[in-house]
């Protein structure tokens, strides 16, 4: 029976401070030298750190940017490019695509924020991508399950989900609408952002791992869903939302110079469409938007157009531009409206910022009201009314109407699905219902991932397709499936590393072993023993390190280094199709790695070694060190005075547990 707690003698017990007692202000240097002392000890804690938690695919960002650093080390004869290739695409095969167009909302969470600017991780990205490219690295599949996969779509959350099957070594099958794959990489966005030689290159080293593609497919039409229920043991629709909504206002869906954003982008990436024609009015606020009427900068005006020239004939497929048309083109005349304010539009700033350099007019918080017709049942302007945000919410100003002139309009305000054939899967919004697993519900065998479950961002689709993946695996192996992790993201894992670095536990006999060294392997809770990995904890699957746990007083200030992008004026932008970003050299991809705090896991500065007042902590020996192994602690002289924790830049030490 326990004593009561008014029983117990108080020298048995210790409290460093009274209640509503704080301690004494007192200056750092005097802090660190100052012997304090707790019943605490130092407990290692690997956390996630925000970059990866903010990152949809869920790259171990600052594992493969400690390995472009020099921190974390391949074993064997592998070049640090290559360990970081493939530290990178663990989560994400496309690193060259990905470094150059995604948004990077990595860098915005990035705890260096908080000391002068984030990392450049799109740039190291770019990197590892291109150097990948240029010496050919390869993947290799897994050994055959002799389980078939049907993945209706070849956009970058089918080819991913294929990339991550393939490893675990299911048959995969990819049915593609277009003539080419890459979806919306190769057909949503224009060349000079996507350089089609690398995205062609990213996108043979997955059909190289043995996946049978059929381009010109249409399911549905070409062949029944049926077909391919009967032909592979699991399907999945990875089909995308690659119909655009028109505007929803009167006269939006009757006059044919009306068109979608992802329409007008498929015409421009397929070469058909050359020119547009008049006054440009583009309806959105997002990257497609910004993709849109970058492009009808690019390609310019046509005066005096033939009927058969006007941009929609092209896109709707009625005709095509011929060359001798075009000769003659001028700079277009292009605005975008939103319904948000400019500074809340839900495209990058960087990207407004290039387009407002190209020369398109940017207009904030415009509703649009009706399409305005003509007496030939063609747009001849948009009617807008001013919005206000006075009372937190968008509400029209009375009296504010007025017309924009506008000879194309496109509509850049949402996407949906092409369910032809396959309309029992459409959920009355143009989408497929998933589950937290990417499963369709009551459909067992179908499961479906990327945008045609909810459109977003290249990076989100494909991590859907790693966990999609991981789910059709396990259905395959009839196990249950798990709750995912809170913090649902590629971990780095210290098993593995040790693995890696034959560095394994011993291994543990819960009966007993023989004694080694005088140690008996039957004991639990011997810190000498090697059948465990001891005073460590992994919290990544729980935890997102925040920056107020890291010393940022140990970081110097490192401007970045960022890389030069061809972004044209407005007087230059006229038929400019050059690629926008150029990557950084060598030397300074590996500076830049170095400015990664490694929020929540040891970089080895030697911060806790050099400070402990007791020698308590040390660094492991060399031959048995690796990430994630680099120092220890002598308990038997451990204080319990909290300096290791103080010092360490990253995070990684904590005192104590369990309160």
């Amino acid at each position: 029976m326990a004593t009561p707690a008014d029983k117990v003698k108080q020298e048995h017990t210790f409290r460093k401070y009274k209640d509503h007692e704080s301690p004494k202000a007192m200056p750092l240097k005097e802090q660190i030298f100052e012997a304090d002392h707790s019943h605490k000890c130092p407990t290692y804690i690997h956390q996630t750190p925000p970059c990866q938690g903010s990152c949809p695919s869920g790259e171990d960002i600052r594992g493969w940017l400690n390995i472009v650093r020099g921190i974390e080390k391949p074993s064997g004869e592998m070049s640090w490019q290559e360990y970081a290739f493939r530290r990178s695409t663990d989560a994400n095969p496309f690193p060259s695509i990905m470094g150059r167009v995604c948004p990077a909302p990595c860098e915005d969470g990035c705890n260096r924020n908080e000391v002068e600017d984030h990392v450049g991780i799109n740039a190291v990205e770019q990197f590892i991508g291109d150097n990948a490219l240029s010496e050919g690295y390869k993947f290799t599949p897994g050994a055959e399950t002799g389980k078939s996969v049907g993945i209706i779509g070849g956009g970058p959350c089918g080819l991913a989900a294929a990339y991550q099957l393939r490893r675990m070594g299911h048959g995969v099958t990819v049915y593609e609408a277009q003539k080419e794959l890459g979806g919306m990489m190769m057909y949503g966005i224009p060349g000079y952002r996507t350089p089609r030689d690398v995205l062609h290159g990213e996108m043979n080293r997955i059909t190289a791992m043995g996946v049978e593609v059929k381009t010109s497919v249409r399911v549905g039409k070409d062949i029944s869903l049926d077909e391919l229920e009967k032909k592979h043991d699991a399907v999945l629709f990875a089909i995308g939302a690659q119909s655009g909504r028109l505007l929803p206002i009167p006269g939006g869906d009757q006059a044919s110079n009306c068109i979608s954003g992802v329409a007008f982008l498929e015409a421009f990436n397929q070469g058909r469409l050359k020119a547009v024609t008049g006054k440009v009015v583009v309806v959105g606020g997002g990257d497609t938007s910004i993709d849109v009427v970058s492009v009808a900068r690019r390609l310019g005006n046509i005066s005096n157009a033939a009927e058969k020239d006007r941009p929609e004939n092209i896109v709707l497929g009625h005709t095509a531009h011929d060359v001798a048309d075009i000769a003659h083109k001028e700079g277009a005349d292009v605005t975008l409206i939103s319904r948000q304010p400019i500074e809340g539009m839900n495209a990058a700033k960087h990207e407004i910022d290039d387009a407002l350099r190209e020369g398109v007019q940017i207009q904030g918080s415009l509703n649009p009201v009706e399409v305005v017709l003509g007496d030939d049942g063609r747009a001849k302007a948009l009617r807008v009314a001013k919005l206000s945000y006075e009372s937190g919410k968008p509400e029209q100003v009375p009296g504010s109407e007025y017309e924009l002139e506008a000879d194309l309009i496109v509509s850049a305000i949402g996407q949906s699905g092409d369910f032809t054939g396959m309309e029992d899967f459409n959920n009355g919004k143009g989408l497929i219902d998933a589950d937290k697993h990417f499963q369709v519900p009551n459909k067992p065998g179908f499961f479906v991932a990327g945008d045609i479950v909810r459109p977003h961002l290249l990076t989100t689709v494909i991590g859907q397709a790693s966990v999609v993946a991981d789910t059709i695996d396990h259905y395959f192996k009839h196990k249950e499936l798990a709750k995912r992790p809170k913090v649902d993201v590629h971990h780095f894992d210290l098993l593995s590393k040790l693995h890696e670095a034959g560095l394994d536990p011993e291994h543990y006999n819960p009966d007993g072993d023989a004694k080694t060294r005088g140690i008996d392997r039957g004991l639990r809770g011997t810190s000498e023993a090697e059948f465990a990995v001891h005073n460590y904890e992994d919290r990544s699957k729980h935890q997102i390190i925040p920056a107020d746990e890291l010393f940022l007083g140990h970081f110097k200030y490192e401007p970045r280094y960022k890389r030069q992008e061809s972004v044209p004026s407005a007087e230059e932008v006229l038929g400019h199709f050059e690629e926008r970003v150029k990557g950084l050299p060598e030397e300074e991809v590996v500076a830049e790695a170095k400015r990664c705090m490694s929020c929540g896991m040891c970089f080895e500065c030697d911060n806790c070694v050099i400070f402990c007042p007791q020698d308590a902590v040390y660094k492991v020996k060399k031959d048995i060190h690796t990430m994630g192994r680099y120092v220890d602690t002598y308990y038997d002289r451990c204080i319990g005075c909290h300096i290791c924790a103080d010092v360490c830049p990253t995070g990684y030490i904590k005192m104590g547990l369990g309160e």
